[in-house]
């Protein structure tokens, strides 16, 4: 009997799917379907390491899921999110901003600096302002709309906005896998094109590996008790201000509508 299929949402099994350094087709076939680069971008993307350098010894490092550099220098920085971070933009911004730094050496020239690209794709709505499963942000002027580079680049992927009818884009169809849970969605998937069907047979022989199906639980396992335990601060903040409410005399009522927290919650702290 096969065991379920992981999933390729799982950033470890996301990493052995798109990070193989010895086979990068599948990887190139998803860059070319959510960047718009030169054809040159694409003939031999190289697996680089993911881990970002700081300056000093003690400045903030950074890993990032899957890092490519191109043909002509640009350098990409794919990661998937499952849980909602409330500094996520921040932080994609401070690992553009590593990605650009790391570039330079002591006597080079500005000119040396290439384009650092980000690529999120997130399990949950980061961009909420739209409902495009794929927006594009670069510095440009807000009234007159004029770019003022391209070197920095990111690209949003939120698969909670996948439209169910399909929309005739390559693009929609990588995030289809990706979004995918059950076998069968999987094996229809696969049907597509031959990249695809690369990805599913990897995948499930990802899945029939003992090792790596351990450590995708693992990983499951440490995401689940991360969000248990930012709920249980949370939980415990809004606790703490209910309480204060309650000494200034506010109503219980007054309180739900305050803080979120079920009327029997607060009348255990008085």
């Amino acid at each position: 009997m096969h065991k379920p299929v992981l999933s390729p949402r799982n950033d470890l099994v996301f990493k052995l799917l798109f990070g193989d350094a010895q086979d990068t087709s599948i990887l190139t076939a998803f860059l070319k379907s959510a960047l718009d680069l030169p054809a040159e971008d694409y003939q031999e993307v190289m697996i680089v390491d993911p881990q970002l350098k700081g300056n000093l010894p003690d400045d903030k490092q950074g890993i990032l899921d899957v890092k490519v550099k191109t043909p002509t220098g640009k350098i990409i920085d794919i990661e998937i999110q499952i849980v909602e971070h409330p500094q996520m933009r921040e932080r994609v911004v401070f690992y553009l901003a590593r990605m650009v730094t790391e570039q330079i050496g002591r006597g080079e020239d500005y000119q040396s600096i290439k384009r650092s690209i980000n690529i999120l794709i997130t399990d949950y709505v980061q961009i909420p302002e739209n409902r495009n499963y794929h927006n594009c942000y670069r510095l440009h002027d807000r009234k007159t709309g004029s770019e003022f580079t391209d070197l920095l680049e990111v690209n949003t992927l939120e698969l909670p906005k996948l439209p169910q009818e399909e929309d005739g884009t390559a693009l929609w169809d990588w995030l289809e896998f990706l979004k995918a849970r059950k076998e069968e969605e999987f094996m229809r998937i696969a049907e597509k094109n031959p990249q695809l069907k690369k990805a599913v047979s990897r995948l499930v022989a990802l899945s029939e590996d003992e090792q790596t199906r351990l450590l995708a639980e693992s990983r499951e396992k440490l995401q689940r008790d991360i969000v248990a335990r930012e709920n249980a601060a949370v939980e415990k903040e809004r606790l703490a201000i209910a309480r204060n409410l309650l000494g200034l005399g506010l109503s219980v009522e007054d309180i739900v509508r305050a803080t979120g927290l079920l009327p029997d919650a607060i009348r255990t702290l008085h």
